[in-house]
């Protein structure tokens, strides 16, 4: 390893241990900037090639409010796929009128998380697809064997999971709808002008967006905040600084660790200008709220409001371009 790399690497560890100091600007140039960025985060994988037939099936699927009691509400109903995957509720209006417990985080990127749901119950995107169709304040499905029945009314539906699941004596159920509308959110991807900041295209920030990312690694955020995600990739205590005022014991509820209590998982911030209201009872309206919140509960430091400011530009820069074509509602049967 070479001495300018060794360096880099030591002024990236300082500035994660540098919670709580005031700004101050390195001198560095974009492609230092760029190479410490790249110690932190990683440019999102292009879309991964999967089963035709797969992923069409998930993808009708997801739109299908059939997978409710009610026959109205979809997975689209609480993950907007043209609204960045959220519905910019608090909390999401289920079966009945019935309100969630927990915001419904976004759908985009899911699949590169750690786990599902804020409290990891779910080990991937596959399984977490069953919760809410089971879920009696959600969609409200009474049991499999009601999904399968809805399902196999359907003429169209019975020839596409045969496709989907060749060699499978009855592939209509509730585990291959899963398997189908997981299959569809792995390509889930909305790269932003990070991505291609990271990819060697030092223009695609802003000097401002720049400073943002400087202040985003020296306060500290990016010591939960890393990864192709950029978070979802850990679980850490919510008040870790200072005592955050909530009832939800988050990851206890699984785990029944003490160690556990008031933990959630981290979320990711691609794509966090668009997925408001924040936190995991979507109790925080604006960015810049959350923000301040973070730097006070988390980081143990009451933020500026010139380091608020310069956080949410390098925010606004996560936002990406969504894939219209891939996610254009398609025609239900």
């Amino acid at each position: 390893m070479n001495l300018s790399k060794i360096a880099l690497i030591a002024l990236c560890l300082a500035w994660l241990g540098a919670c709580g100091r005031p700004v101050v600007k390195p001198t560095q140039t974009d492609d230092q900037l760029r190479q410490t960025a790249q110690m932190i985060f990683q440019p999102l994988p292009a879309r991964a090639p999967a089963k035709a037939d797969l992923v069409d099936l998930g993808r009708k699927l997801y739109f299908d409010g059939r997978l409710s009691r009610s026959g109205s509400i979809s997975c689209n109903s609480c993950h907007a796929l043209d609204s960045y995957g959220v519905d910019g509720k608090p909390t999401s209006t289920g079966f009945k009128g019935q309100l969630g417990s927990r915001n419904s985080p976004t759908v985009y990127h899911a699949f590169l998380h750690l786990a599902q749901f804020w409290d990891g119950r779910s080990p991937n995107v596959e399984e977490q697809a069953s919760g809410p169709i089971l879920n009696p304040v959600e969609m409200a499905m009474p049991d499999a064997v009601a999904v399968g029945a809805a399902l196999k009314k359907v003429p169209e539906y019975r020839q596409r999971f045969a496709a989907a699941f060749t060699g499978q004596k009855d592939p209509v159920n509730l585990t291959n709808a899963a398997i189908a509308i997981g299959a569809f959110e792995r390509g889930l991807i909305a790269p932003s002008r990070l991505d291609q900041f990271l990819q060697g295209d030092l223009n695609a920030l802003t000097p401002p967006e720049k400073e943002g990312l400087q202040t985003f690694v020296q306060v500290g955020c990016a010591s939960c905040h890393s990864g192709v995600a950029i978070g979802g990739n850990s679980y850490q205590k919510m008040g870790l600084k200072n005592p955050y005022p909530t009832k939800d014991t988050g990851r206890f509820q699984v785990t029944a660790l003490e160690a556990d209590r008031g933990s959630f998982k981290v979320p990711s911030l691609r794509n966090i200008s668009e997925t408001g209201p924040y936190f995991h009872q979507g109790q925080i309206a604006t960015l810049a709220e959350a923000v301040t919140a973070m730097g006070h509960y988390q980081l143990g430091t009451e933020l500026s409001h010139e380091q608020v400011t310069s956080l949410v530009t390098f925010l606004n820069a996560l936002k990406g371009q969504l894939p219209r074509e891939y996610i254009a509602p398609p025609k239900i049967p």
